[in-house]
């Protein structure tokens, strides 16, 4: 039987007249996608448009919550109380099932998005706020974690649906987090570089970090970042990479391990 991962990208992040990324080239490359819930990005029509593309290309729907930062992207940390922070997840989570439905498909899976995941993969207590409040929407959603992170270690206590992430344009420390985008190198640009180094890791089962590390993961679904120039050229490439090392490309099933 043959190894198989999924490709997920973030996307549905467009807001009005301003767009970003684009979404319908990588709903041709990958298999699942985060679409905005209109918190850190994103607006109804273009989650109900992006939700409508996802759907025709066959592509696996997940809700991509975030902290509600429109100007920062999601990107700045924010201290939110537990409470108020698992109803900002079921808020969002709530508003992408009730677009998924009225366009005829559902939502698989969620997937924290930007400083509320790296808050979230070294606080134990904030990533169970989130999960738990996912689960009060949805017991059977499967939560996409950062893999050999404190999210893995929760949605393992939780005993819930979950499937391991990596990053195809993120450099890694030895704890297993992301360099911070701030640092040289944190984000990988060259697509000659990314595609090669995530089969690596596939074939090894393992996170390889700036330090050549290896850190053993669960690799069930790799993000393809969808904001950046050069994105549609690094997915094809990590795609290209992977079946041409014996790899298939399939919407990931979920575990309970």
């Amino acid at each position: 039987m043959s190894k198989t991962v999924d490709l997920n990208a973030d996307m549905g992040e467009s807001f009005g007249p301003w767009n970003m990324g684009d979404d319908a080239a990588l709903l041709g490359i990958v298999s699942s996608a985060n679409i905005a819930c209109g918190f850190h990005a994103g607006d109804p029509d273009v989650m109900a448009r992006t939700m409508a593309l996802a759907r025709d290309k066959g592509v696996g729907i997940g809700a991509h919550p975030g902290f509600m930062d429109l100007q920062g992207f999601g990107r700045r940390k924010m201290q939110v109380p537990h409470g108020t922070l698992a109803n900002m997840i079921r808020y969002q989570l709530g508003a992408a099932r009730g677009m998924a439905k009225a366009s005829g498909t559902e939502v698989r899976h969620l997937k924290l998005h930007g400083a509320m995941s790296n808050m979230a993969c070294t606080d134990h207590a904030m990533a169970r706020a989130c999960y738990e409040a996912a689960l009060d929407v949805d017991p059977d959603i499967i939560i996409m974690v950062l893999a050999a992170t404190a999210m893995e270690e929760v949605v393992r206590e939780l005993g819930c649906n979950w499937c391991g992430e990596i990053f195809a344009d993120r450099a890694y420390n030895d704890d297993g987090t992301l360099v911070d985008r701030s640092l040289p190198g944190a984000v990988i640009h060259d697509p000659a570089l990314a595609g090669p180094r995530i089969l690596q890791m596939v074939q090894e089962g393992a996170i390889i970090t700036e330090s050549g590390r290896r850190i053993p993961a669960a690799i069930d679904t790799i993000c393809l970042h969808g904001d950046t120039a050069e994105a549609v050229q690094l997915a094809a490439s990590v795609r290209s990479s992977l079946t041409a090392g014996g790899i298939a490309i399939r919407q990931f099933p979920g575990r309970r391990r």
